[in-house]
């Protein structure tokens, strides 16, 4: 849809509704939002968010942002003061990115901003949008057999307004680390893993969803065998879900000698400082994994029922293993370990 330059020039505010906003979708969305910020320059960007069970740092993740409301429905009274803070602003454009899901609950309460131009699709591989009666510019998607990575569907999206990216652009969308952060990862690694001989290796064993850890027995074998090959350092990162196999491992390393230290909870642009500072990053489908790509680590991916052609690491210097079947454990040791060390050996 084009759009004429008088309402362009009106646009103060635009609303994007993204039911879900844990940090592999707030990064593979980066490009929706470097878009929009690129046709509007003068806008500022809401986004409403659900409500979690630990705080997502959203507006670190996701400079283009200027508000976040988050949509909380425990109470009515809950309901009314997201109601009443989302029409206090008056919107010209709102937009539902049905990347993953198809929301009732996003659609309307885009419709309810009051939002003039109302963006979405209409179908996501010929699944319609029952919701679509809510929106003015919507359009069919099949992402599906294109195979189209996330961050190109969110585009694909705000496209329909013109609201477009050059390859380069794309390219340069990246997670941005601060000063502090990198000084903070350069005095870590002096401290704790001072041979600059040693090869550092980071890997993340645990994920959000059960379905999506390769065992931590695969995970023992494999730094055992780096070991003996590289004798490198290894930084184990883990988050709030990841305790018991952290544990294990833990207990393993130990026992055989192995020197690692762990990283746990690290604020996310420092986390993002020290993925570049590792030689490679071998972890599960989860959040540190898009945190590591968008930083500009090297990255080795695992991946069970997701598709890595979706979620993946995109760039040269990063390489996803996907399952033959929805079960990660498919994924083979000698596979994981061949391909660790074809981007290790990798100049």
């Amino acid at each position: 849809m084009k759009l004429n330059e008088k309402f362009i020039s009106k646009v103060k505010n635009i609303l994007v509704v993204g039911k879900n906003n844990q940090v592999g979708d707030m990064i593979c969305s980066l490009p929706l939002y470097a878009a929009l910020k690129k046709r509007f320059p003068l806008a500022n960007i809401t986004l409403v968010a659900a409500k979690t069970n630990y705080t997502i740092p959203i507006k670190k993740i996701n400079p283009y942002i200027d508000r976040v409301l988050t949509l909380d429905r425990l109470t009515l009274k809950s309901s009314m003061n997201f109601l009443r803070k989302l029409r206090k602003i008056k919107y010209q454009i709102g937009i539902v990115p049905s990347t993953i899901t198809l929301s009732s609950t996003s659609h309307i309460i885009n419709f309810l901003s009051g939002a003039k131009l109302r963006v979405g699709v209409r179908s996501i591989d010929k699944k319609i949008n029952k919701n679509s009666y809510l929106l003015n510019v919507k359009n069919d998607f099949n992402w599906g057999d294109l195979k189209k990575h996330q961050r190109d569907r969110n585009l694909d999206v705000v496209e329909q307004i013109g609201c477009y990216l050059t390859n380069d652009e794309l390219k340069n969308i990246k997670f941005s680390i601060d000063e502090e952060s990198v000084f903070y990862a350069e005095k870590y690694v002096d401290e704790i893993f001072p041979d600059k001989n040693k090869l550092l290796i980071g890997i993340h064993p645990g994920a959000g969803k059960r379905e999506n850890i390769w065992d931590v027995e695969n995970f023992k074998s494999l730094i055992k065998k780096l070991n003996e090959q590289y004798s490198p350092y290894f930084l184990i990162t883990c988050g709030h879900t990841d305790s018991n196999v952290i544990k294990n491992l833990s207990v393993f390393l130990n026992e055989n000698g192995i020197y690692f230290h762990i990283a746990e909870n690290v604020e996310i642009k420092r986390l993002g400082a020290l993925f570049r500072k590792t030689n490679i990053y071998i972890t599960n489908d989860t959040g540190p994994m898009h945190i590591a790509v968008s930083a500009g680590g090297k990255v080795l991916a695992l991946f069970g029922p997701t598709k890595s052609y979706e979620w993946g690491p995109t760039g040269d210097n990063n390489i996803s293993i996907q399952s033959s079947t929805d079960d990660i454990n498919k994924i083979t040791l000698n596979e994981v370990l061949q391909k660790s060390i074809d981007l290790l050996d990798k100049k």
